[in-house]
């Protein structure tokens, strides 16, 4: 595998690629459309998580308060068995990546098929970046020797996003080096029963760094609330660049919320139902002639379409007022792949019925 010095990936990218790298799933989901394109659950936080952000609204004349982050840091200690200083409150894990280049990486390793803002921000600030792609013959499975030894950050989904793979943890664990950050974003991992494979309460790791997000399972993609897992130092390291009150006092009170043992247990319960609803779903999709479901654990599925319908399959899907996301803009897949995710059954009866329909006009 080739290096990418001077700002370039593997592949000979550009910098000025940065922007196809920053097509996210609310792109593809318009206002009207049926949202298969954004994996968030539901359309906005449960009665009691919305009832406790309110009530910091009276609040909000004053700034967010050291004592606040301090208990929102507590809380998340106590839900992963860590010390409060191994916790870093984000407002959101976007801006965990957005952060990366103050750790100054030499060389940084960014696993694909995979969230694609990490490698964007990296490059973007001329970091060096190669790219360790994972193959869909062998199901996307990771193979740490892949990762160069001269790579001092490596970045890695877990479950993958889009492929929904979740990888063992002693595979994720086998990419820690000395002199080395290894970032695994455990975004999704709280909608696996059990996380299983996760690393977030691993504090005996070197270099490990672990970024969680409360937007999926919560459905707090407009609060922006996540936190970082790692040791003092290293979390210290990336805080530098950070200004003044970077987390609002409403995100500072839905992490305290969300870390809870009751939110874990309820948490632990949607996780449960999304299994059942995954599976159901990938069934009805695999019934339609021409869509191949990969394998995956994750709560949205990627699938493959014949190839070179992919394209036109998205557009008669917008036309039936149906939005699913797009999947080349991923490193490692290709216009034939769209990923989708779990909804209710009446939702995906619907989106079988249009992937049917516009594979039989496109003329598969």
């Amino acid at each position: 595998m080739d290096h990418a010095p001077d700002g370039l990936a593997a592949d000979g990218v550009a910098a000025d690629g940065v922007a196809a790298l920053r097509h996210h799933g609310d792109v593809d989901a318009e206002p009207g459309l049926l949202d298969f394109a954004v994996n968030v659950q539901g359309t906005g936080p449960p009665a009691w998580l919305r009832d406790r952000i309110a009530a910091t609204l009276d609040g909000l004349g004053r700034y967010p308060a050291a004592a606040h982050d301090a208990l929102a840091r507590e809380s998340v200690a106590a839900r992963h068995g860590r010390s409060p200083d191994d916790v870093l409150v984000l407002a959101g894990s976007a801006e965990g990546f957005a952060l990366l280049p103050a750790l100054r990486p030499r060389l940084a390793a960014v696993l694909h098929p995979g969230f694609t803002e990490p490698e964007a921000v990296l490059r973007a600030a001329g970091v060096p970046v190669v790219r360790v792609l994972t193959s869909e013959y062998d199901g996307h499975r990771l193979h740490p020797g892949d990762v160069p030894a001269e790579a001092d950050l490596v970045v890695v989904g877990n479950p993958t996003n889009p492929t929904g793979v979740l990888h063992p943890a002693a595979d994720v664990r086998a990419m820690a080096a000395p002199d080395r950050v290894l970032l695994v974003d455990e975004a999704f991992a709280d909608a696996i029963p059990g996380e299983p494979e996760s690393l977030a309460g691993e504090a005996d790791v070197p270099g490990l760094l672990v970024f969680r997000s409360l937007t999926k399972t919560w459905a707090l993609a407009g609060l922006r609330a996540g936190y970082a897992l790692g040791e003092p130092g290293l979390l210290a390291r990336l805080a530098a660049p950070r200004p003044p009150w970077p987390v609002s006092t409403p995100a500072l009170e839905a992490v305290i919320a969300c870390a809870g043992p009751e939110a874990v247990a309820e948490s632990q319960r949607a996780a449960e139902r999304l299994v059942a609803a995954r599976a159901e779903q990938a069934a009805a999709l695999a019934a339609v002639p021409g869509v191949t479901v990969l394998p995956g654990r994750a709560p949205y599925l990627l699938l493959r379409l014949p190839e070179g319908r992919g394209e036109r399959v998205r557009a008669v899907l917008r036309e039936a007022g149906v939005a699913v996301r797009r999947g080349d803009t991923f490193p490692g897949l290709g216009p034939d792949h769209v990923r989708v995710a779990v909804r209710p059954a009446a939702q995906v009866a619907r989106l079988a019925a249009a992937l049917a329909d516009a594979l039989m006009e496109v003329g598969a």
